[in-house]
């Protein structure tokens, strides 16, 4: 591969990762609405949500437990710690949202799925 092949391959790769402003608005946005919908549904399921330092926790009583939602700047991800299990989403510029790159499911259906996973019901959604 010749110099030129390489840095085009290199000005590709660049151009395609997101930086870091660009990252910080959409994970901003996403986990703000992300608590909206957390705390709207707080009434159907037995969970309480709270924002800590841009760490959004899901906190749940019975049975107890802790999911932990946070940004995580340096690999352009959103990292979910819930039932004994890393999920790491992705943006997606196609679906405007940060989805799970194994099955494009989006941020908000993936956290109402794990959230009624823990309850043993179908009681969460958020919109």
């Amino acid at each position: 591969m010749t110099d030129t092949e390489n840095n085009n391959n290199s000005a590709c790769y660049t151009s395609a990762m997101m930086d870091e402003t660009e990252f910080r608005r959409h994970a901003d946005a996403a986990m703000e609405s992300l608590k909206k919908s957390l705390i709207d549904a707080e009434a159907q399921g037995d969970f309480e949500a709270e924002e800590q330092g841009g760490v959004l926790n899901v906190l749940f009583d019975d049975p107890p437990a802790k999911f932990v939602i946070t940004p995580n700047a340096p690999v352009r991800q959103i990292w979910i710690s819930a039932l004994a299990t890393s999920f790491k989403l992705d943006w997606s510029d196609e679906t405007k949202d940060f989805i799970l790159p194994k099955d494009g499911t989006r941020l908000k259906p993936l956290v109402a799925r794990l959230i009624n996973q823990h309850l043993g019901s179908e009681s969460v959604s958020l919109g």
